[in-house]
């Protein structure tokens, strides 16, 4: 599951704005500000998670579950 955290720091990478997620995510701005606040993706339906990761995988990111070594966290595809 898809932290708060997670999305922001995906954000980052790319240099996108919510309202640029939003777009390629196919989601509401409102969504988007909800999915990255202190309740995180958790609250919202599977459906809109999917479409928030699929478009920032989309753009490059990798998503890190967390495991033994340490929490959850993002990063860039190689080029």
């Amino acid at each position: 599951m898809l932290t708060a955290a997670q999305i922001r720091a995906a954000r980052a990478l790319l240099a996108w704005s919510q309202p640029t997620l939003a777009a390629a995510s196919g989601l509401s701005l409102p969504t988007i500000v909800r999915m990255e606040g202190a309740q995180g993706p958790g609250r919202s339906s599977a459906a809109n998670v999917a479409a928030v990761q699929g478009a920032l995988e989309s753009a490059g990111v990798v998503f890190i579950p967390a495991d033994a070594a340490g929490g959850p966290g993002v990063r860039l595809k190689q080029a």
